[in-house]
């Protein structure tokens, strides 16, 4: 096989280690080094900064990170691939070329533009967002490449991509090389989250040494089958768990959809290469579908909070009191919505004051900052010596803040431009995929035989099994492994959805689906609706179900000795 194309990611989120440029520039050979700056949540701190100024709203971080290591790349003979444009490709790409120009770099820049739908918002049936971006494919990142950009950066475009297209400009895959394509796919997922490849929140942790995780890099080659890997001396760990953990993530069935190709994660194979090498090989790749998928994020008003702390006896009592007073302040105008949460983090005959305490939560949304900010909070307040013994609070009033509301839509791949900016500044449109295939689920496979076993022991279900959760928008994902057959015999009748709402009692009521990946020994639970409308939103206690995977792995049930 001819040399695999080595990329690199330096960046998971808005406001990921601002060293990870250099430690990836430093840390040993790259050919690519890209970056995920993009998140739903992302997209509406961007759109505000839109407008306050309509010349900002890509990712200043970026920018300065460049200023710090832009000579470093060019030195090396990295390229540059990163989403930080955001909602102002072009504009980041103006900024890059004056900075190249103040530092006295020859960097070729080029940008891709077309996700942006705001204009035509209400052509599509999308009201009024704040921002409206439809997620774009890989072959406007190529194309750019292709005519010797040094630098790309993209607007929306799916988190893969920009590790797809790198590799299909490099190895000159066509539209329909559907598993090379699918490949580079799966290769782009496990690393554009950055150091969640290589250690990072990662269930067994304990296992080995972790530290602070370097970031992780994707060997890919040329028929689509990768390794990754991290730079020599650097901490965290890859193994088959940390990858089969980043695969889990934020998906929801064996079929993973991106524009270009729809990659099937039930065919791919794991197996160790070495230290901190895993190989990933066999995905096989279907048609895209003829949609791509839009992120809206809209205004949704103002949100206020206070946490009132309840200390030893009677904390039901306590809180029942406070509540009843603070509503009774509020009855002439209450806010539009009242959320009331306690947590229950008292001990008794506890050896500290914090331990002996409860948080008794209220949040409180509404459309008029007024009557969320200090007509709330100040109300909160003024029962400091009239209510409950010990009262206190853990934050002085304050004003409501915005908050967003997230959804996703739908749109024909055909009427969606994709457009790529080159170097020269001439522009080249990216025709949608002329083969689409409508997404559907895949077959449920057929399960194993039960594990047999007499003995079994209450333990949590971590001590056998992983987990690795999210969000997309208002649903939760969580997908949970094991790492042996005998475990995924015993995992895959036993947690089944029944179990697993007895398990999580806040999902009772809710949509769940449990998706099988037996090729991974692992399964994927989508639970629809328990974010709300998305992380700006603040529905729950963790609004992005970051550790509702570690919550489940908490739970009691009863596991054959034999696993233990």
């Amino acid at each position: 096989m001819s040399a695999p194309l080595r990329v690199g990611n330096a960046s998971g989120f808005y406001g990921d280690r601002f060293s990870a440029v250099r430690e990836m520039l430093t840390g040993g050979p790259l050919d690519v080094l890209t970056g995920d700056y993009l998140a739903e949540l992302t997209m509406l701190i961007l759109g505000r900064d839109r407008m306050k100024d309509p010349a900002r709203g890509y990712a200043k971080t970026f920018l300065r990170q460049m200023e710090e290591n832009l000579g470093l790349a060019k030195d090396k003979g990295v390229r540059i691939v990163a989403n930080a444009g955001g909602l102002n490709p072009a504009g980041l790409a103006g900024a890059l070329r004056e900075l190249a120009a103040k530092l006295g770099l020859e960097v070729s820049v080029a940008h891709v533009e077309g996700d942006d739908l705001i204009a035509r918002a209400e052509e599509f049936g999308f009201g009024k967002p704040l921002t409206a971006n439809a997620y774009l494919g890989a072959w406007g990142i190529a194309e750019c490449l292709e005519a010797g950009a040094d630098i790309v950066v993209t607007g929306r475009v799916t988190d893969a991509s920009v590790i797809v297209g790198p590799a299909a400009a490099h190895f000159g895959w066509a539209r329909d090389d559907y598993d090379a394509l699918a490949g580079a796919v799966v290769a782009g997922h496990v690393i554009e989250c950055g150091a969640q490849a290589t250690g990072g929140n990662y269930s067994f942790f304990r296992d080995q040494p972790i530290g602070v995780p370097g970031f992780p890099i994707a060997e890919i080659h040329a028929d689509g089958s990768s390794v990754i890997t991290k730079h020599p001396d650097t901490g965290g760990v890859v193994n088959k768990g940390t990858v089969t953990a980043q695969l889990l993530y934020e998906i929801t069935g064996a079929r993973y959809a991106n524009p270009d190709v729809t990659a099937r994660f039930d065919t791919l194979s794991l197996s160790d290469d070495g230290p901190d090498r895993v190989r990933i090989s066999g995905v096989r790749g279907e048609a895209p579908p003829p949609t791509l998928k839009v992120c809206l994020n809209r205004l949704g008003g103002f949100r206020n909070e206070t946490t009132f702390v309840l200390t030893g006896l009677d904390i039901e009592e306590k809180a029942a009191l406070v509540r009843e007073q603070l509503e009774g302040a509020l009855a002439k105008r209450p806010p539009a919505e009242v959320r009331w949460t306690l947590a229950r983090t008292d001990h008794a005959d506890a050896d500290t004051e914090e331990r002996a305490s409860a948080l008794l939560h209220v949040a409180v949304k509404d459309d008029d900052p007024k009557i969320a900010g200090r007509a709330f909070s100040g109300a909160a307040i003024e029962l400091a010596l009239a209510s409950y013994p010990g009262f206190h609070v853990t934050a002085p009033p304050s004003e409501a803040s915005l908050f967003g509301v997230y959804s996703a839509a739908f749109v024909d791949a055909a009427a969606v431009p994709h457009v790529a900016v080159l170097p020269d500044g001439s522009k080249v449109d990216i025709a949608p995929a002329s083969e689409t295939g409508e997404l559907s689920e895949a077959d449920e496979p057929a399960l194993p035989e039960p594990l047999q076993t007499d003995k079994v022991r209450r333990v949590p279900l971590g001590l056998v099994a992983g987990a690795r959760s999210g969000d997309k928008g208002g649903n939760a994902n969580l997908g949970v492994w094991v790492r042996s057959e005998e475990a995924w015999r015993w995992l895959v009748h036993r947690l089944t959805v029944g179990e697993f709402r007895r398990l999580l009692p806040e999902t009772e009521g809710l949509p769940v689906t449990r998706h099988l990946l037996p090729n991974l020994w692992a399964m994927n639970f989508v639970v629809e609706g328990i974010l709300g409308d998305g992380v700006a939103s603040q529905a729950r206690f963790d609004p992005q179900a970051k550790a509702l995977g570690e919550w489940l792995r908490a739970r009691e049930l009863d596991v054959p000795e034999a696993l233990l």
